[in-house]
């Protein structure tokens, strides 16, 4: 577009009709922006005509997860109980890729309220993974990944409170970055678990996720937990290789918990790493094997106080009775789906009198635990890697009558989330589906705080070298559009 190859309005239209014709298949959005969009790409080819300064993304395509606040375009989080939210505002990431000149497309699928590790908990549609279409794309941000996977957007906005980019990411072959908690605004999100929830961004590429990021993020007055420390450049950080950098292998991620095709593309990862110049060491969490259960403590804890707010009174679904307490019991039983009603559940029980100190009082401990495992581990190393997840893609319906299962999809993301590390995905290899078609394997980055920069640095590094072709195919892959 700088180069006047190609007009902002035409990158644009492209990807609308990327979308039009593939959707059906992927099922990754819930609503379009396609009039603004236009609209926004026809100012920046003005704009750039004219000769006037624009933005980091000028005229770059976003989708946006659908937990994120837009003014004038509904945002449902994936729920029956907003089905009809017209937000008056922007979130704050939101805002920030709007002043960059994005072009915004629309909103992407997701499981309810960002409860689910596959997006069969989205209220509207199921969400199908660009590289297997019986497979999932894995969640809550599985619409922003397919999104990127199926070359309907070059960038896409996430939410990860367990792990909700990072293994959607892995899942579909596309980067996914988490920040640090407190780094990207939580302003404008639709709460899950307010100590956990972080906005991040989804790309083909570790430059293309990390520019989105690098706009989305900085301190914002507007959130509480904001971080107020000024930001390094994240995109600086790229083309600075991994000579003489220490690189933590996490024991308990590499052992029975993974695949065998998933173990063996991490450990190739790893290998290559070393041979680019980075120091390998072995670096141990011992209670990474408590994040789980604590994570599912927590996080519905949290969960159960901030949708308490969805009672039929305020906004969103209403469903009358005869008195107060009926319409509430009504709007929420037929408002949200069976996952978060099991959470809420979860966690109103582990909050309650009696529980209290021996649940959420408990987990909030082995949080403290699993922090200082992360601390005295970057006393070693400068990166932590691992598998992201345990598997590649799973097939749909597979683990829908077992939630213990689905939740197991999280156990090497969780620890990250718990102590508040900035972590990401990137694709590293294949494993090998049951029909010989090529499933991708994310390997898991975790800087320390404030330490994305050291991060994609070593991502960037590996992808180079690696040189993965990252385009969906297989018996059941989506088509690839005609042209780039």
């Amino acid at each position: 577009m700088a180069a006047g190859d190609l007009s902002a309005v035409e990158v644009a239209r492209a990807h609308l009709d990327r979308i039009e014709a593939t959707d059906g298949t992927t099922g990754a959005w819930l609503a379009m922006m396609a009039d603004e969009a236009l609209d926004t790409a026809a100012d920046v080819d003005r704009r750039r005509a004219a000769g006037e300064a624009l933005g980091a993304l000028a005229g770059i395509p976003v989708a946006v997860k659908d937990v994120m606040c837009t003014n004038g375009t509904t945002t449902t989080a994936g729920s029956r109980m907003l089905e009809t939210f017209v937000p008056p505002y922007d979130a704050t990431v939101v805002a920030r890729l709007r002043a960059a000149d994005a072009v915004l497309l629309g909103k992407t699928n997701m499981d309810e309220f960002a409860m689910g590790s596959s997006t069969e908990n989205s209220a509207y549609k199921v969400c199908h993974n660009p590289w297997d279409t019986d497979t999932t794309p894995g969640g809550s941000s599985g619409g922003s990944a397919a999104a990127v996977a199926a070359y309907q957007a070059p960038i896409a906005t996430g939410t990860d409170t367990g792990g909700s980019i990072r293994q959607p990411a892995a899942v579909t072959g596309t980067v996914g970055i988490k920040p640090t908690y407190g780094r990207a605004s939580r302003y404008g999100l639709i709460a899950f678990a307010s100590s956990l929830d972080q906005a991040g961004t989804f790309g083909r590429t570790v430059r293309d996720a990390t520019l989105g990021l690098e706009v989305m993020c900085g301190h914002d007055p507007k959130d509480s937990t904001s971080i107020p420390d000024p930001m390094t450049s994240y995109v600086d950080a790229l083309d600075r290789g991994v000579e003489g950098l220490r690189v933590g292998v996490v024991t308990e991620f590499m052992g029975d918990g993974a695949s065998d095709g998933v173990k063996a593309a991490v450990q190739h990862a790893i290998d290559r790493l070393s041979s680019l110049g980075a120091e390998i060491v072995e670096v141990s969490l011992p209670h990474a094997d408590y994040g789980l259960p604590a994570y599912y403590l927590i996080a519905p804890s949290e969960a159960s106080a901030n949708l308490s707010r969805y009672d039929g009174v305020r906004y969103g679904l209403r469903v009358d009775g005869e008195t107060t307490h009926e319409m509430m019991a009504a709007t929420r039983a037929a408002g949200f789906g069976a996952e978060v009603k099991r959470r809420i559940m979860i966690g109103t029980h582990a909050l309650s009198a009696g529980y209290f100190d021996a649940y959420y009082g408990q987990a909030q401990k082995v949080r403290t635990l699993i922090i200082r495992d992360f601390e005295a581990a970057f006393d070693k190393a400068d990166v932590l890697v691992g598998p992201t997840c345990p598997t590649a893609a799973f097939k749909l319906g597979d683990k829908t009558a077992d939630p213990l299962a689905m939740y197991l999809n999280d156990v090497f993301a969780v620890p990250a989330s718990l102590a508040g590390m900035p972590a990401m995905s990137l694709p590293v290899g294949f494993d090998t589906a049951e029909d010989g078609g090529p499933l991708p394997v994310g390997l898991q980055l975790v800087g320390p705080m404030l330490g994305e920069a050291v991060m994609v640095q070593a991502a960037a590094a590996l992808e180079a070298d690696l040189a993965l072709d990252l385009t969906p195919r297989g018996p059941r892959a989506l088509a690839l559009p005609e042209s780039e």
